[in-house]
């Protein structure tokens, strides 16, 4: 078997795209087709279905995904031990999370530690942010959304209440804190229904047998941030995420205990490698874990 077909298999079932695969091996697209077709030939199989722009893995192509992922987490591991011996000042790590404002400080103190690394940061919904640690596109990430999946290892990072921000204008603006059941005479202008943040805050109104007047759904912070500064409604936001704004005003809810817990997350397999590692000791240096 071609260890190099098997690369470009890799790397075309990591990043759903031939031209993005190529891009991460520094070959050109064509290369890395004539790759892949040069493994699906040799086998008499088809690895990859075209969808648009995009290539899903066939089921053999998913089994033999599994199988690589596993190949070149051991390779990492190997070059891992036998670099040892030098210090961690080369390499990159590629980190995900839902949002900057928990990530930032742990990168800074990761640069301060090893400031010749490279490091790439992404950032997307929950879900996808893990999707892309299943995927080896990311090395580790910062996200309050753990699946219940054993390939997970997490550590919790910090907790952070939750508060409702309404504008200036507002008649609670100059309040501190509210009851949860004065949000059902509100507007509420809500992320999307994969947002950690929105499915505790409609629990806890469930719960409570609380509905708000109307809920706009935006899919992006700064646009709630930007809708409620505008009077369309009121937000909900981690303390920790909530930017000073002289047109807004926070309020704590005081009959509810609104709390979300960030973790930072790698895949098992990948923990023990030594840049993983780094990342996990610079959490260390941020904050005690489950601080608020």
């Amino acid at each position: 078997m071609n260890s190099l077909h098997l690369r470009a298999f890799h790397a075309v079932a990591r990043e759903g795209s031939f031209s993005t695969a190529a891009r991460a091996l520094r070959v050109t697209q064509p290369t890395i087709s004539s790759q892949v077709k040069a493994l699906e030939s040799a086998y008499g199989v088809q690895l990859f279905d075209r969808r648009g722009r995009r290539v899903v893995p066939t089921e053999i192509g998913s089994t033999l995904f599994t199988i690589t992922q596993r190949l070149f987490t051991l390779e990492e591991e190997a070059e891992d031990l036998l670099g040892a011996a030098r210090e961690l000042q080369g390499g990159q790590i590629k980190v995900g999370a839902d949002g900057p404002h928990h990530i930032i400080p742990i990168l800074a103190a990761f640069n301060r530690r090893h400031p010749g690394l490279d490091v790439s940061l992404s950032m997307g919904n929950a879900d996808k942010v893990l999707e892309d640690l299943r995927n080896h596109r990311i090395d580790v990430a910062v996200l309050a959304k753990i699946d219940d999946d054993p390939r997970f290892f997490s550590v919790p990072y910090r907790r952070s209440r939750l508060v409702l921000f309404v504008p200036r204008t507002h008649p609670w603006a100059k309040r501190s804190s509210i009851r949860l059941a004065e949000v059902g005479a509100q507007r509420m202008i809500l992320r999307e229904s994969a947002s950690v943040t929105r499915q505790i805050f409609q629990a806890a109104l469930a719960e409570a047998n609380v509905r708000p007047q109307a809920v706009m759904q935006i899919e992006s912070r700064e646009a709630v941030r930007e809708a409620v500064a505008a009077g369309l409604g009121i937000g909900v936001v981690s303390e920790a995420e909530f930017d000073r704004d002289k047109r807004l005003s926070a309020l704590r809810v005081r009959d509810a205990r609104l709390e979300i817990t960030e973790h930072v997350v790698c895949l098992q397999e990948r923990r023990r490698l030594r840049i993983v590692r780094a990342f996990l000791e610079s959490v260390d240096h941020v904050a005690p874990s489950g601080k608020a």
